[in-house]
């Protein structure tokens, strides 16, 4: 019970006493928080970059038409750490050093053709089978904007089965990648050279982003869904 006249609180206490405490706590400054939430701002991103998503640019034609000079894309890195690389995916990937014109420039952007123990074959007119189901590539293989002539699947024969581990890659502008095809023909059929190593694989490139205008998501193309397995 409070006695009339009495201010609340304890026994003594002055109301000016009270009156402090029931007051609440200042906030901690702004600008002294700032450099904290920088901080895991930074962190936060440093994580998503290393093992989550990182954006990549197109140095080169050689995934024309479905990706050009300078175009971005964001690749998914984790992906791969719970399956494997599959047919028709554009994989992001540590080129072999006898892939590269210039050491520094080790990544890669292809899409997958074949697996490992996929038979994939290239015939004298330049069509290419998978396991024995012909790819129909018409709707992803580059095509000249100004003749409207579209390269051929494959420019050389060639008659190969990928080793298991290992995936055979192709850009879309064949006549202008440096890829399995182009490799197994400068090393004579080497198919350890002309493939490379799921484990050199950095991730999926799953949306074109930048620029603005041509924003796609990538989706495996039909024609693989026709593929069957090796035999």
């Amino acid at each position: 019970m409070i006695d009339e006249g009495q201010a609340p609180g304890a026994e003594g206490e002055s109301a000016e006493e009270t009156s402090k405490e029931q007051q609440p706590k200042k906030k901690g400054s702004f600008w002294k928080e700032l450099p904290i939430l920088l901080g895991v701002a930074i962190l936060v991103a440093i994580v998503v970059r290393t093992w989550v998503v990182q954006t990549y640019y197109i140095p080169s034609g050689s995934m024309e038409n479905t990706l050009l000079i300078n175009d971005r894309v964001l690749v998914n890195k984790l992906v791969y750490d719970f399956s494997e690389p599959e047919r028709g995916e554009i994989i992001v990937f540590t080129a072999p050093e006898s892939w590269r014109s210039v050491m520094e420039e080790d990544e890669f952007i292809k899409r997958v053709i074949a697996t490992g123990g996929d038979h994939v074959v290239a015939d004298e007119e330049g069509n290419i089978s998978v396991n024995g189901e012909p790819l129909e590539e018409e709707s992803y293989l580059y095509t000249n904007p100004v003749t409207g002539e579209q390269d051929k699947s494959s420019q050389d024969a060639f008659d190969v089965i990928v080793p298991e581990g290992r995936l055979w890659v192709m850009g879309d502008h064949r006549s202008a990648s440096g890829d399995s095809r182009e490799r197994f023909v400068r090393t004579g059929g080497d198919i350890e050279a002309s493939t490379i190593s799921v484990d050199a694989v950095i991730g999926k490139a799953f949306v074109l982003f930048w620029p603005v205008d041509d924003f796609t998501w990538f989706k495996i193309p039909e024609t693989f869904d026709d593929v069957p397995a090796p035999s």
